[in-house]
């Protein structure tokens, strides 16, 4: 039987261009000890809000609120097989001047410099958005990923499309 596990996260950037990241906990069940953005699980009164999803776990990992954050706009969605699981993930892009307040036992918080942000042990599915957003940022639309196998050797690749209305030109 396959499940659904919708999450959502944000790349929440500062004014000096640095991105706000947490090298997650070694305890924690998904990519410990690995780089992260801010996110987390979409709770069921927040399924047709994945932006609320957002501004939730800012506050609850950084202590950052809602009106500290700006320019939140919907990047990426992401779709992915895990076994019997099949992963949701909406990634969004912000920015905010203030800095974390309270510490989680999820992980470390750090600003990281644009230069050093692919230098870091991240998950697949993340460096694959990433570098995907840091050549393709000025973007006018989002973009949808499928998670799956490169056609000409097999190996793991994510498939990227733009997300715009086909039917509004």
């Amino acid at each position: 039987m396959m499940t659904l596990r919708l999450m959502s996260a944000v790349l929440l950037f500062n004014e000096r261009d640095e991105l706000l990241m947490m090298k997650r906990s070694i305890n924690r069940t998904l990519s410990p000890g690995k780089w992260a953005a801010v996110g987390g699980h979409i709770e069921p009164e927040e399924i047709g809000t994945p932006r609320a999803t957002c501004l939730r776990e800012i506050e609850e990992e950084t202590g950052i609120q809602a009106h500290e954050i700006c320019d939140m706009q919907l990047q990426y969605v992401l779709l992915r097989l895990f076994g019997g699981e099949l992963r949701q993930q909406f990634f969004y892009t912000a920015m905010t001047s203030m800095n974390p307040r309270i510490s989680t036992d999820e992980g470390e918080l750090h600003w990281i410099p644009r230069d050093q942000i692919l230098d870091r042990d991240l998950p697949f599915i993340f460096r694959s958005m990433l570098e995907h957003y840091l050549v393709n940022e000025t973007s006018s639309h989002p973009w949808v990923g499928t998670a799956g196998l490169s056609h000409d050797h097999g190996t793991p690749t994510i498939h990227w499309i733009p997300f715009v209305d086909p039917l509004i030109r």
